[in-house]
């Protein structure tokens, strides 16, 4: 047992990684700070980080910040350009690959036609699963079919068997001319989680025109498996960064694996082309974006039972019925295996500002939203700021990346000229009389860095939020910058790795069918 600075009492434990590398948590009244005690070889120890690498890196990236903001600043505006922009030329980039190549397939979708809003959705190979039940039969199949391989006369029955089990559950074919050593690769295949029926159509669309997997709305098919969302917003001080970015798909993807969750990236126009609130409003518009394809997707289902005279109901009455709906079509990603009842937001740097605006929002809007459900939120870093300089505004004003005076440059090329202050509702969490009353926010997860001088107003709103009993935890990590976890050169570090996986432990206790199972 030790003191923490004020005074109170924390407990001091030490948690063993795969990697051999030994972390320890410090908890006091819901903040942990995450420090590295080295691992085999030494490596990474206290104090280590940030590196020389990292430093030299930081120099070189506030010198071409600042240039590209000043360049921001001097630039002409078009007077009409409520369109906007989402990515800047410079910007490195990854193509979307709506083919589980790595195990995450993904694509782009323009989900506005009156702005550049944009999303790239972000789904995993674990769609694919099997139900229990699927899975507990295969299990069995393969349990018999390896208690019979030492019996060369029980072959043939084997392999009838097993056909009549894929006759029964539909995963395959049902005739016996498949070999014994073909239909163990099926079961062997099956048993990563995906069902032979699966794999088939992926692999038939991906052979296809199209090139990616395109997933059946049928109901007389075998139901999808469901996946919780989550809606990530990309740092980048509101001028900088895009959702199909190298270092954002990059991170994506990681959260993806590690959550096993359908990540939706948003697209948000920058500024200063489009200032606030039009960054706020298409964090919003995304929302509803992903509440109209629910009811659109509900909407094809019923079409796809029947028609009220009980005659069979064609494909291209479907189509056009929905086309009729609304101007979007329905998305079969997230009609197929998307699960709105549990929306997390995740935002990082400036995207947690968007995410913090977004959830007061849901709240406000309460059953309106039906049936999409923001259960948790995650603040990576926050871009907050404040008049009144805290402590380590005050002593990290200078630190790395984003020193404080490029934040306030950023800032003002964000907010409208007649609307800027440091308390703007945007940028400063804790004024008074802000709506909803933070007794109703959703649990909050907040990430913040040692040497970020913005951590201390994000620990601040932090601690408001547990005084009206929400569930807000703090997770500090020792010896790290901001955007330490998602920084393209930071990226494959240590901290980042282990930042994500302590997302994911937190995000679970709130996606699980299984109740809050997952926690520290």
């Amino acid at each position: 047992m030790q003191r923490a600075p004020n005074g109170t009492k924390r407990h001091d434990f030490t948690v063993i990684f795969r990697e051999g590398r030994k972390h320890r948590y410090l908890f006091c009244a819901g903040f942990c700070k995450r420090t590295w005690d080295g691992g085999p070889g030494g490596e990474r120890g206290t104090g280590e980080m940030p590196s020389v690498a990292v430093k030299l890196y930081s120099v070189f990236f506030k010198f071409l910040l600042k240039h590209r903001l000043q360049n921001h600043s001097q630039s002409p505006l078009d007077d009409d350009s409520s369109f906007g922009v989402t990515t800047r030329p410079e910007e490195s980039v990854a193509a979307a690959n709506p083919s589980f190549t790595d195990g995450v397939a993904t694509k782009d979708i323009h989900i506005d036609p009156f702005t550049s809003l944009s999303v790239r959705i972000f789904l995993p190979e674990t769609c694919l699963a099997a139900s229990d039940s699927d899975s507990k039969l295969q299990a069995r199949a393969r349990i018999k079919a390896s208690a019979r391989s030492s019996n060369p006369d029980s072959s043939h029955s084997s392999i009838n068997d097993h056909n009549s089990l894929h006759r029964r559950n539909s995963y395959g074919p049902s005739t016996s001319s498949k070999s014994a050593a073909n239909l163990a690769e099926q079961i062997r295949r099956s048993s990563y989680g995906g069902s032979a029926e699966a794999e088939s159509l992926a692999s038939k669309q991906e052979t296809g025109p199209y090139g990616g997997y395109s997933p059946s709305l049928d109901n007389n098919r075998r139901s999808s498996r469901k996946l919780p969302v989550l809606l990530q917003f990309h740092g980048g001080g509101f001028v900088a960064s895009s959702k199909d970015s190298s270092a954002n798909d990059f991170f994506c993807r990681r959260i993806v694996k590690l959550c096993d969750v359908i990540v939706i990236a948003v697209g948000y126009r920058l500024a200063p082309e489009n200032r606030y609130p039009a960054a706020f409003d298409d964090g919003l518009k995304a929302l509803h974006w992903l509440a109209k394809q629910v009811n659109l997707a509900e909407c094809g289902k019923s079409l796809l039972s029947k028609r009220a005279d009980g005659s069979d109901i064609q494909r291209s009455d479907i189509h056009r019925h929905i086309v009729d709906i609304g101007a979007s079509m329905v998305e079969p990603w997230l009609a197929a295996h998307g699960d709105p009842t549990r929306c997390v937001l995740l935002g990082v740097s400036c995207g947690a500002n968007i995410a913090d605006y977004v959830a007061r929002k849901a709240v406000e809007a309460g059953k309106l939203l039906d049936p999409v459900k923001v259960v948790a939120q995650v603040l990576m870093y926050p871009f907050f700021i404040g008049s009144v300089p805290t402590h380590s505004e005050i002593k990290l004003a200078n630190s790395y990346f984003y020193d404080k005076a490029m934040c306030i440059l950023a800032w003002k090329l964000f907010l409208p000229e007649e609307e800027f202050s440091l308390d703007h509702p945007a940028a400063n969490p804790l004024i008074p009389g802000r709506e909803p009353p933070l007794k109703y926010m959703p649990p909050t997860l907040t990430v913040v860095a040692e040497h970020d001088w913005m951590r201390d107003r994000a620990i601040a709103y932090s601690e408001e939020l547990r005084k009206v009993n929400v569930d807000a935890p703090v997770l500090e990590y020792k010896d790290a910058v901001h955007e330490f976890a998602t920084l393209d050169m930071l990226l494959r570090t240590p901290q980042a790795q282990a930042c994500a996986e302590d997302i994911a432990i937190w995000v679970k206790k709130y996606i699980s069918l299984r109740g809050h199972e997952f926690s520290y």
